[in-house]
């Protein structure tokens, strides 16, 4: 997986778990995850057809929602969010997880480049 997109789906986690905290539910406190944690994901998403579909789905969301913050348009960057949010869910709560682990990571770090790198056989599967 691109980078730019784990951190950009990280984020979507995170704005998810805010929207949770602010209608009173505490979303949990994820650990940073470990690169055994990312590779049993990456198989876990690879192993499937239909969440390979999904993740695919999400990597062209990514795409879409960086253009529509450039703009600053909100009501479409709220659109994406929903449309990401259904395909994470898609993915599975493993994915989910990590992705809130990965918040924890920081970009420009090691681990943050490895993660990424771990991604990149399912990056192939989407053609990218």
């Amino acid at each position: 997986m691109k980078l730019k997109l784990v951190i950009a789906a990280a984020a979507l986690i995170a704005m998810s778990a805010l929207a949770q905290a602010q209608q009173g539910g505490a979303p949990p406190k994820v650990p940073k995850p470990t690169k055994a944690d990312v590779q049993k994901v990456v198989q876990m998403i690879m192993a499937d057809k239909a969440k390979v579909q999904a993740y695919c789905q999400l990597s062209k969301l990514n795409d879409q929602m960086a253009a529509a913050q450039e703009k600053k348009d909100q009501k479409k960057m709220d659109a994406l969010a929903n449309q990401a949010d259904a395909l994470v869910q898609k993915i599975g709560p493993e994915y989910e997880k990590l992705m809130e682990g990965l918040d924890q990571v920081d970009e420009n770090s090691p681990d943050a480049k490895t993660f990424g790198d771990m991604f990149a056989p399912l990056d192939k599967q989407c053609g990218a």
